[in-house]
């Protein structure tokens, strides 16, 4: 059966039932807890007398791959993750507006909440560089030999705490300041630099020689999202740029690879990858009013819609169907959202509460063929999970959905 064709499993107070559900769960945590690759965050990792790639390599890998969580065997701390906390904040914000304090939140309650987390995230940037940014909160080891510090940031997490801080910006001038000057840190420490086909920036400091292509994306997703609140045309001209260079690398098959070259990674054209690919684009499509990338566009729809099985469930990558992971469902969630295909989009929701949901807000990490993980992450799960939960029910009830407008800063309102 055509997914795009089934009727929604779930009615839209379902859909709001279960994101209070979400935003519960992982408030009573204070939404703290493990994270995917957190295997160096290990006291007994830190408490060996030797420093090794491979020991720390070994770490992140274990804490990824059993059936069950190691993490408490082996002492791993938990802790709450940047983009996990500007995940949270727009959810947050985005069920009260949308049901006007109905149920469990209060009108203060809320936007205190959604307060408190923004304000972690202005505490919790990294020091040191051209404007507001954010990577990870534990180490991580790279191929490399370079060590991720939890001072050391990245475009994909400070992209999306632009998006959050933007989304707030009504609540405070400090919110859409900080925002404002995270332009300058893609723009000098991240390298934006133009080539012959458009532009490209780093995804971290420690990038090494070759090009992550998804990271790109969501730094011209910054850039949208900054030229929307400002209306300045140089953050649009800075996306359609690195957009432009981004189109080029799209593969005949309507996909990209997660790395150029494509032989610099191991993942090939991995779901959830591919889907802030085609966000970025969906954004331009949406802030721009054009038809730039209109067959970009579509050959990639195209793709993304066989990377999901007709009962909703997502495909690892285009040649793989196993592990079957919440973010890919999540990120399906968001796209075909976003592309106006709810039936579909439900119907992936509805795949994760048959094989993913624990009940009470809860989700686990992904399905195997013969066994499922049943492991809870904050950020992967949760705050994945919560975030498609609100857009989702944000954009559904548009019809069709709106076009934001640009506004100016003094009269800045992200929703619309």
């Amino acid at each position: 059966m055509d997914a795009s064709a089934a009727g929604p499993h779930l009615t839209d107070r379902e859909v709001a039932s279960l994101l209070r559900k979400t935003l519960a769960y992982s408030r009573r945590r204070n939404y703290t807890g493990w994270d995917y690759g957190d295997g160096m965050s290990s006291r007994l990792l830190q408490a060996l007398p030797i420093e090794s790639k491979w020991l720390n390599i070994a770490f992140q890998e274990i804490v990824k791959r059993p059936p069950i969580n190691l993490r408490p065997l082996l002492l791993v701390e938990q802790r709450r993750n940047f983009k996990g906390t500007a995940l949270f904040a727009m959810a947050n914000r985005a069920l009260y507006q949308l049901t006007s304090g109905a149920g469990e939140y209060t009108d203060l309650d809320v936007r205190a909440e959604t307060i408190r987390l923004l304000d972690w995230l202005l505490d919790n940037q990294c020091p040191g560089y051209s404007g507001f940014c954010g990577g990870h909160q534990h180490r991580l080891q790279h191929l490399n030999g370079r060590i991720g510090d939890p001072t050391d940031p990245d475009v994909v997490s400070t992209s999306y705490a632009v998006r959050a801080l933007l989304s707030n910006a009504d609540l405070g001038d400090r919110y859409l300041q900080a925002a404002r000057s995270a332009a300058r840190f893609v723009v000098e420490d991240l390298d934006y630099r133009e080539v012959e086909d458009g532009a490209v920036i780093d995804y971290h400091l420690n990038h090494g020689d070759h090009y992550t292509i998804n990271a790109g994306a969501l730094g011209a997703r910054l850039f949208l999202d900054l030229y929307v609140a400002v209306g300045d045309e140089t953050h649009l001209d800075r996306a359609t740029a690195l957009l432009d260079h981004i189109a080029g690398l799209q593969t005949d098959r309507g996909g990209w690879y997660y790395r150029d070259p494509a032989d610099a990674s191991h993942l090939s054209m991995d779901s959830h990858h591919n889907g802030f690919v085609i966000e970025s684009f969906q954004r331009h499509a949406e802030v721009a009013d054009d038809s730039r990338y209109t067959d970009t566009l579509d050959q990639a729809l195209s793709f993304y819609r066989s990377l999901f099985d007709a009962d909703g469930a997502p495909r690892f990558d285009e040649s793989t169907a196993y592990p079957r992971d919440i973010h890919a469902a999540t990120q399906g969630i968001l796209v075909f959202t976003y592309a106006g295909e709810f039936d579909r989009a439900r119907t992936v929701i509805q795949w994760v509460l048959d094989n993913l949901y624990v009940g009470d807000g809860r989700y686990y990490f992904r399905k195997h063929r013969f066994y499922t993980q049943r492991i809870t992450l904050m950020r992967w799960c949760q705050a994945w999970m919560a975030y498609a939960l609100a857009e989702h029910f944000r954009v559904s009830g548009q019809e069709p959905p709106r076009k934001r407008q640009q506004l100016p800063a003094a009269s800045f309102q992200y929703w619309d």
